[in-house]
């Protein structure tokens, strides 16, 4: 009886410390790490390490593990193998939930956040508060000889031109395939997809000439580069939000609490500015902290 009673009243201790340190006992110092997935593109690096340095400066551990594809992460997080990662609401409406309807911000957010919760069990938490969407982007001397300010201006000489843009593009509702239904005729020469990182490169040396680049990209600022007016309004918001199962939620409200503590926290101009830091090779981690720290969250 005694060996039970000290037993106990070990456990009392346990669990008053847990509690004194801030924990629960959902909290992640008994089920372990917190699983974060992000993207193969400086943008997704810096803001899985954001979430990972956020974390653990709020006590939990955590575990980041790169993914090459919308689908391979999302699938990752359907099958259980991570816990929660940052997506874009415009990504799941047009890879995950094929969609392409034009759609305001909010629709779009409620849109993939119902369907998310009644189709695979998911849910969105509150979002970053940047908007990175995709933009056809040019030097200025192509803008300047061919009279490109919009992307429909691009429809009778497009026949001349390699477009290039990250590996998913060509393949996606909200990319190449839902891009050419709206702009009837707008049919390149050629198409080249690769790493996101290395467009602008390709752009610079002449190898493509239209980019389909991410609006945050910080070399679209570095190289002067045009973005064409989206007049026919085809590509959807694309606002970064943290992507959740609901069990997982339910089990552990202490980290959706967390993280919803960052909504709203940035703005286009200030992760394109990150972005560009990673871009010319600083580590994500790092550019993270400073993120954090910037806003007097760490």
């Amino acid at each position: 009886m005694k060996k039970v009673k000290r037993k106990a009243l070990v456990m009392l201790v346990v669990f008053a410390l847990l509690f004194v340190a801030g924990y629960t006992v959902s909290s992640l110092a008994v089920n372990g790490v917190v699983r974060i997935g992000h993207r193969e593109f400086a943008e997704q690096r810096i803001v899985g390490q954001l979430l990972a340095v956020y974390l653990e400066s709020k006590g939990f551990q955590t575990e980041v593990t790169e993914y090459q594809t919308t689908w391979s992460i999302f699938d990752a997080l359907k099958d259980g193998k991570i816990d929660v990662y940052t997506d874009y609401t415009g990504a799941i409406y047009g890879v995950i939930l094929n969609q392409s309807k034009a759609l305001s911000a909010d629709e779009t957010y409620n849109y993939v956040k119902t369907r998310l919760e009644k189709e695979y069990g998911m849910t969105l938490l509150k979002p970053l508060g940047w908007n990175n969407t995709y933009v056809l982007s040019v030097l200025p001397e192509t803008a300047k000889k061919y009279h490109l300010k919009k992307i429909s201006d691009i429809i009778p000489v497009a026949n001349r031109m390699i477009l290039g843009s990250d590996l998913e593009f060509p393949y996606r509702k909200d990319g190449l395939i839902g891009l050419t239904e709206t702009y009837t005729g707008l049919n390149f020469r050629s198409t080249k997809s690769m790493e996101q990182s290395h467009t602008y490169q390709a752009l610079m040396e002449g190898r493509i000439h239209i980019n389909a680049s991410y609006s945050t990209d910080g070399q679209i600022k570095q190289y002067d580069l045009v973005n064409l007016i989206d007049d026919r309004g085809f590509f959807p918001p694309y606002y970064v939000i943290p992507i959740i199962k609901i069990d997982y939620a339910a089990q552990h409200p202490e980290v959706v609490a967390a993280l919803n503590a960052l909504k709203d926290q940035w703005t286009e101009e200030d992760i394109t500015t990150y972005n560009l830091m990673v871009d010319e090779g600083q580590d994500p981690r790092v550019i993270a902290e400073q993120m954090l720290r910037d806003k007097g969250l760490i």
